[in-house]
């Protein structure tokens, strides 16, 4: 049974025209989870905290999961892409070569809720063409076990497999437990893994046995061998779940751009000056 070997907090953060988020995934304290780059949680009921948005940004080298709880977020690319994602919908975005686009909420007022992931690409795979998977609630499979229901979001877990297709071996999954139940899933050995408790509180265990709860907010990077088990709090518990095959290749980044050497970085900076980050 896997262990918890580290619990981080998520940092307070400012990204794109303004918007307040807490950086999980990224931070000082949490560098990166092989091949997970980053993770951002964004929300708030206070529209002057993200009505900014994120206007038209590049990007190459990696992909972008962004996971709407609440809200509506209008999108749109240099490739043609344009779409809006709201409550339950994903986008899977593959920057690959290069891509410049924009993410900006749909309204001035309510309430705006969700994540983004950057998942990185090996180094084949890091100039392939850009593509948007838009992944409408409807769409995702869920499943439900011993008071655990589960949102297969990508790769495949109790028998359902996710809606999302992605390039390297990925596992993400929203879940949902209820009080004081269990959430049990295999992970193969040599995965990397993570959970991030979003609402609620969870269980699990430490390195020595000892009993770790893991509060909203906090993210636990597990480690070890075989599987993992996570008992919800009596408020029950949301959680975010991934697991991966590490790439274990050097990773070069600045701002939008995660390549392999700083060389490529470099390159991709002078593309984009020059107009030619996309068609490069």
């Amino acid at each position: 049974m896997r262990y918890i070997d580290k619990k981080v907090a998520g940092m307070p953060a400012t990204d794109g025209a303004g918007v307040k988020l807490k950086r999980v995934i990224g931070s000082p304290a949490l560098d990166l989870i092989d091949p997970f780059l980053m993770l951002d949680e964004f929300g708030s009921d206070d529209p002057q905290s993200w009505i900014a948005g994120f206007p038209e940004h590049p990007h190459r080298g990696f992909e972008t999961v962004t996971i709407m709880l609440e809200g509506r977020v209008r999108h749109a690319d240099s490739v043609g892409n344009r779409g809006v994602i709201e409550a339950g919908d994903v986008q899977w975005m593959t920057a690959g070569s290069g891509i410049i686009h924009s993410e900006m909420p749909e309204r001035a007022d309510g309430r705006l809720r969700g994540f983004q992931l950057w998942v990185n690409l090996p180094a084949r795979l890091k100039m392939t063409s850009p593509r948007y998977q838009d992944v409408r609630a409807s769409r995702i499979g869920s499943a439900s076990n011993n008071g655990a229901t589960v949102r297969v979001i990508a790769g495949e877990g109790f028998g359902v497999k996710g809606a999302a297709h992605t390039l390297t071996p990925v596992r993400l999954l929203d879940v949902a437990i209820e009080a004081n139940a269990v959430f049990d899933i295999e992970v193969p050995d040599e995965h990397a893994c993570f959970v991030y408790v979003y609402d609620g509180e969870v269980r699990g265990t430490g390195r020595d046995g000892s009993r770790v709860d893991i509060a909203g907010g906090f993210l636990a990077v597990l480690m070890g061998a075989g599987g993992v088990r996570l008992e919800a709090g009596a408020s029950g518990a949301k959680l975010l779940f991934a697991d991966a095959m590490p790439i274990r290749e050097p990773i070069a980044r600045y701002g939008p751009f995660v390549m392999n050497t700083r060389e490529e970085v470099q390159k991709a900076f002078e593309d984009y000056s020059r107009g030619e980050l996309v068609s490069a």
